[in-house]
């Protein structure tokens, strides 16, 4: 039987479903407010692989998932503009209701591309006030919750095992877990809302017996699993930022109002990190399945990349690892396309020898759901010395687990008649073993977009996929661990001129244009990351590298943060002067002149127009026009020694969001002694900078106040560093 990892007991423990033979289990659905991100789809994963499991075996399950459709689309969030879309989407007239909606068709889409299969009952939020208001009633009748002002609190204090499944059993370990702006009508601050008083012009609420309300977030799934499967069930899976404050919130609650032990085993899949850090739309990394399709690449193939890790271990996303992964979902669909060739007319069998794979198969999959050791299982039967007939009854078992869609052949489009000419020569001419004709023709058909896959059984050719299209016209990186340095190589070139490009291709061509237009008689260079784009900005840079040699491009196969891009670029730099431009900026004379002037002292590390000055950290104000000694240079034009980057580095990449950025780089060529020189009389223009512009104000704002917060983390006790020091140990 399986055997999962229980966070309640933190020990593996083996399904015993309280009904035999049949399993009930209850996932924390998404907040139908915005797409779920794929670490998201994740822990949706989890539940599907834990419920093809038990299937396998001939266990029957019972799933329910639900949907909050309320708590989360906060009015006041809204109003501020804290989600461009859904606030472009209230304009229009759409209701919360209509919005909640059309997010739940978009996931369902997402897990029906992922092969995640339906649940049994799919709740919401919004269809089960009554059921919340039952469970609140009986908690203050229990003595676990009370009313102040008509919000309702569960008073912690009053159930004694809140904390069991965190580990946030102490009084000091709680406060810290509750990251929460102080509530002054809790008795404790530890206590959490189970009814919130509706404010004043708030649409989304309910009549309650203490006044319009709307729920707390974590009774609805109480709510919702208890109705559905009953007060006692197997299995609660989630991901582990759910573990608190959301599940020990409801512990307390479903236990509070039943009296008894709910869950059987608490279940819980590990974070998905993108580039090595959480991923979360506060750090920018939070991508949906769209941008996975968006590459060209098969959703499946995520699927197959979390097959790679066990669930209760971090999986670091790379767009590297998802390529990867694609790579090995066509190799196992080519063997089964193969196999099928080779057997075509032969009755698929059972035997001792498919008994013994499934067996093994079964064990993999029981031991805590070692999807790895699973996968690991596959390919050893790839390579196995049995029979191909024998290959695919075992693989099309495996596959209800996998859910790979192994069978699955990608036929595409009708190949065009002129290439089923070429592929009809081109076989004939490999039957008379002319393979060095038949590669001729076969290169044909590849520079025609199509990809030919051969084997003795036949040959099958499909068109390219978008990606693989990319990657033939140029290569593209993943992380800027992978793009080499040339800081430690002499400089070649007076000037590098340094843009990071991520769509906004107009935008682009007048930066360069004028850049180029004011270095026609200096050795100059202008190195392009290219992050990401999506517009035909890629495009038009390669074209341009193609007819101007002082062109360098470096693609990104995703939009990488700001830190990261950065670094690529100072990376790849020649010239002994960086002048690092953003795309909102048009030169309108010669910059170049002043500023190797000012470079010329030895201790001036970067120069630009516009520069930055503060006395206490908390404000940085632009210099209104001045010139001289500034605390930071914004980074529209920012300009330095190449040989500084030995001492000082390069840009943090933490920084993903591009706001603050030019701050902290700054403070690292203070940090090694440099100054940083303004001089407003430099010939640039600003234009709009539409990063920001077309960003929501509240999403700017959490961005921004993130980096402001490494920044002063880093730096804020470095009042020695400051323009207008007073000198101190620190």
């Amino acid at each position: 039987m399986l055997r999962l990892y229980d966070t309640l007991t933190k020990t593996v423990q083996e399904i015993e479903p309280i009904t035999p033979n049949f399993v009930k289990m209850y996932t924390c659905g998404p907040t139908v407010y915005r797409d779920a991100h794929i670490g998201n789809l994740r822990s949706y994963l989890l539940a599907d692989w834990i419920k093809r499991s038990l299937i396998f075996q001939g266990v029957s399950v019972l799933h329910v998932k639900n949907i909050t459709d309320v708590g989360h689309m906060r009015q006041e969030v809204l109003e501020l503009g804290g989600d461009k879309i859904i606030a472009a989407a209230l304009a229009e007239g759409k209701t919360p209701a209509q919005i909640a909606q059309f997010y739940t068709d978009r996931f369902l889409s997402d897990e029906s591309k992922m092969n995640i299969l339906p649940v049994d009952v799919l709740p919401k939020a919004t269809d089960h006030i009554d059921e919340m208001l039952e469970i609140i009633e009986r908690l203050m009748a229990n003595g676990l919750a009370y009313e102040v002002q008509g919000n309702i609190y569960f008073e912690v204090d009053k159930f004694g095992d809140y904390g069991k499944l965190s580990g946030n059993i102490g009084e000091a370990e709680l406060l810290e877990a509750v990251r929460v702006e102080a509530d002054p009508l809790k008795k404790d601050p530890r206590d959490f809302t189970l009814w919130k008083k509706a404010e004043t012009g708030r649409d989304l609420k309910w009549p309650s017996k203490w006044g319009d309300g709307f729920p707390g977030w974590h009774i609805e799934c109480s709510a919702m699993s208890l109705k559905y499967l009953d007060q006692t069930f197997d299995i609660h899976t989630g991901g582990v930022d759910n573990i608190f404050p959301h599940h020990e919130g409801e512990i307390a609650q479903s236990e509070g109002f039943t009296g008894n032990q709910v869950v059987g085993v608490w279940t819980h899949g590990q974070h998905l990190l993108a580039d090595g850090v959480k991923m979360s739309k506060s750090m920018g990394n939070s991508f949906i399945l769209d941008d996975i399709e968006n590459e060209g690449i098969d959703p499946l193939a995520f699927r197959y990349l979390c097959l790679t890790a066990k669930y209760r271990s971090r999986l670091n996303f790379t767009f590297n690892s998802l390529k990867a992964s694609q790579r090995g979902l066509a190799r196992l669909r080519n063997y089964v396309w193969q196999w099928n060739l080779e057997t075509q007319g032969e009755k698929t069998q059972t035997d001792h020898i498919t008994d013994d794979w499934n067996n093994r198969f079964l064990d993999k999959i029981n031991d805590d759901l070692d999807m790895p050791g699973a996968l690991a299982l596959t390919w050893e039967l790839v390579g196995a010395n049995i029979a191909p007939i024998q290959k695919l009854c075992i693989l099309r078992n495996f596959d209800q687990v996998l859910a790979l869609d192994l069978d699955r052949i990608d036929r595409g489009p009708d190949l065009p008649q002129e290439l089923a000419n070429l592929d009809k020569n081109r076989n004939d001419l490999r039957q008379t073993l002319s393979f060095q004709q038949s590669d001729t023709l076969r290169n044909q058909i590849g520079e025609a977009g199509w990809i030919v896959h051969d084997t003795k059984s036949g040959s099958r050719i499909r068109p390219k996929t978008a990606w693989e299209k990319r990657e033939e016209q140029w290569h593209s990186f993943s992380s800027s661990v992978e793009v080499p340095s040339f800081i430690d190589e002499e400089s070649t070139k007076d000037i590098s001129i340094a843009i990071v490009a991520c769509n906004y291709m107009d935008d682009v061509k007048r930066c360069i244009e004028s850049a180029l237009a004011r270095c026609e008689n200096m050795a100059a260079e202008v190195v392009v990351v290219d992050n990401g784009s999506r517009d035909g900005t890629g495009q038009w840079l390669e074209q341009l590298s193609l007819t101007d040699s002082r062109i360098r491009v470096i693609h990104t196969d995703h939009v990488l943060g700001e830190g990261a891009a950065k670094s690529i670029l100072l990376k790849q730099c020649l010239g002994q002067t960086i002048v690092m431009l953003d795309t909102s900026v048009e030169i309108s004379g010669d910059i170049y002149t002043p500023i190797e002037a000012l470079l010329n002292k030895e201790d001036t590390g970067v120069v630009g127009p516009f520069g930055l000055r503060t006395d206490d950290f908390h404000h940085f104000h632009d210099g209104e026009g001045e010139s001289g000694e500034m605390d930071a240079m914004q980074a529209y034009c920012f300009a330095f020694r190449r040989i500084r980057l030995k001492a000082v580095g390069l840009p943090r990449e933490t920084f993903r969001f591009y706001r603050n950025l030019d701050l902290d780089y700054s403070f690292q060529f203070k940090d090694n002694g440099f100054k940083v020189i303004a001089d407003a009389d430099l010939p640039v223009t600003l234009h709009e900078h539409r990063v920001w512009t077309s960003l929501a104000e509240g999403e700017r704002d959490e961005l921004s106040k993130k980096n402001y917060g490494r920044f002063l983390d880093k730096w804020g006790e470095r009042s020695d560093l400051l323009t207008n020091s007073v000198p101190h140990s620190h």
